[in-house]
């Protein structure tokens, strides 16, 4: 584990902004960490405002697509609303068809099969919109690659708009519209939005062609929230307000879908991260086990009590993606020590039987044991499917770009990508990605790092301070969770492992003059021997509240020690 100190900010910008805010030095170095220099910014930042979001019609295409779903709502098309199976694609599609359906009855929903059809635009689902009279698609969360699904469309007389936020390739799909923030034509001021966040824009700018504002358009946002944080894009600009205003909404009158899984659990006040854990999961898991169309079914149901049975059906696939999980990656584990391939730069595993549905989820546990570019690879109909995992600062979609020779096809980001090969290009294919791997990759880049924002003492953790620091959610990429260095501490004799398998380690640390301050580190239960010592250690932390029996105190989540 890397520990990086992240560089101070200049001391004057520091001062200045102390002194318009009249807050302390830290916060002020806080702050400017994250690009927040004036009173101005820091006015958005704490007080995001739903009326600083962009004017829509300034996204390439917008007209375009306000037109033509204009012209089908007048003439009374039949609509097809169709979205890929993870949770953009659901949130997405879940979004439009609800507001579309406000305008007229004959819209239908459509997402496709994960196994029989795949990600994204499908041949299957524009004869399905042909079979039945669909002249009109909006592809949501996918499509911007579709150039020849979007041609054969057209053959039929059907038109597409499609909203994506993935990059481009050298083509453009050539439909009604095409609205992507990150089309190189395109001048729309915020280019991280997700699937669903460009959906809202669509939604935003029909409804104002109605008379409506950006007020009338709550309801929709406890979605788009989901899908910022299942999503991980930055929550900077736009997606800060939306997420923020999505988490009043999932916090104080969430949609019955929503609400049916929140229900679930024992909790009252929800974050941006218990939407990535709790929420989540429980929508991909319909897609990944059984269906996507189950997830649309429960976000877009309006009565509470079929919603209940929705969320209990959906949260019986979680359990059965959680069983699959756990054991295709112990199975990826023995594999990897078998073919002696532990000192490897990538991990590529194979096995025909293993679950498409959690290949991906299998990828990111494997870069928990060894961090690095992983791929875990099945069999799909007579080809191979893959998920592939990178390690933060390494690029794998263009490092899947340099093995595209092998590769059937690909698609994705920076972080996470898909491909498909053939069976007889499995091993020339996974010597290249090794190799690949092994002359592009920063060595650095394989041990995982803490970025620490501040090394500071434990007299600085008041209760003021993080009642500051709260204001600082909702949290995420570009704008993650305060980590924080003190060093010199040590333990006060009751540090003990806990847990079921004594994994987690639950200390006490002081420095002289300071009421002690209890931590908690999970998966840190080996390290037990370092803080008995009595000798001092560093520690690496956010802070955080600890409720117990009615009482709320401040601790410490340990990252690491040493």
């Amino acid at each position: 584990m890397r520990w990086t100190i992240k560089p101070k900010p200049e001391s004057q910008k520091v001062k200045a902004l102390q002194e318009a805010l009249q807050i302390d030095e830290l916060t002020a170095s806080l702050l400017l960490q994250r690009g927040i220099e004036t009173f101005k910014d820091a006015k958005s930042f704490f007080r995001p405002n739903l009326s600083e979001l962009h004017d829509p019609f300034l996204m390439k295409d917008m007209d375009r697509a306000v037109a033509r779903i204009e012209q089908a709502l007048e003439t009374g098309e039949n609509i097809m609303v169709y979205g890929d199976y993870d949770v953009d694609g659901t949130t997405s599609v879940a979004l439009m068809s609800s507001y579309l359906r406000t305008r007229q009855e004959n819209v239908i929903t459509y997402i496709p099969d994960r196994y029989d059809e795949g990600y994204g635009v499908s041949f299957k689902g524009i004869d399905f919109a042909h079979d039945n009279d669909f002249t009109l698609i909006v592809a949501l969360d996918c499509g911007i690659k579709a150039i020849d699904k979007v041609a054969y469309a057209k053959e039929k007389g059907i038109d597409f708009i499609i909203c994506d936020h993935h990059r481009p390739g050298d083509a453009i799909p050539d439909a009604a519209a095409v609205l992507d923030p990150k089309r190189d034509d395109c001048e729309y001021p915020y280019k991280e939005l997700c699937g669903c966040g460009v959906g809202f824009k669509l939604i935003q700018a029909l409804a104002s062609k109605q008379g409506y504002t950006i007020d009338d358009l709550g309801e929709y946002l406890d979605l788009v929230a989901t899908a910022i944080g299942a999503d991980i894009v930055p929550i900077t600009g736009e997606n800060r307000i939306l997420a923020y205003y999505g988490l009043q909404i999932i916090n104080e009158n969430p949609r019955p879908g929503i609400k049916a899984i929140l229900n679930q659990v024992d909790k009252t006040e929800f974050t941006i991260t218990d939407v990535v854990f709790i929420v989540a999961p429980r929508i991909n898991a319909a897609g990944r086990m059984k269906h996507g169309t189950y997830a649309v079914q429960l976000l877009t149901e309006m009565d509470e009590a079929q919603a209940e049975i929705y969320a209990a059906e959906i949260e019986s696939f979680n359990l059965d993606r959680r069983e699959a999980d756990q054991e295709i990656t112990k199975q990826a584990l023995v594999q990897i020590e078998e073919l002696n391939e532990q000192d490897r730069l990538t991990s590529v595993v194979y096995q025909e039987d293993w679950h498409k549905g959690v290949i991906g989820i299998v990828a990111s546990r494997l870069i928990e044991t060894y961090y690095r570019p992983t791929l875990v690879f099945t069999k799909s109909g007579d080809k191979l499917a893959a998920s592939a995992r990178s390690v933060i600062g390494f690029d794998v979609y263009n490092a899947l770009d340099a093995c595209s020779e092998h590769i059937e096809q690909f698609g994705g980001h920076k972080y996470a990508a898909g491909l498909t090969l053939l069976p007889e290009n499995y091993d020339a294919f996974k010597q290249a990605f090794e190799d690949v791997v092994s002359s592009t990759i920063d060595p650095k880049l394989l041990s995982p790092e803490i970025k620490i924002e501040a090394n500071i003492e434990l007299k600085n953790i008041t209760p003021k301070f993080y009642r500051i620091l709260k204001q600082f959610a909702p949290f995420g990429p570009g704008n993650m969770m305060p980590v924080f260095m003190t060093e010199g501490v040590v333990d006060t004799g009751y540090g003990k492992c806990v847990g079921k398998d004594e994994d987690h380690l639950r200390i006490t640390v002081k420095q002289p003059n300071v009421n002690p301050i209890v931590c908690i580190g999970f998966n840190l239960g080996g390290k037990i021997d370092l803080v008995s010592t009595k000798i001092p250690f560093s520690v690496v932390y956010s802070i955080d509240e600890n409720h117990w029996k009615g009482t709320t105190s401040l601790q410490l989540k340990l990252r690491d020690l040493k």
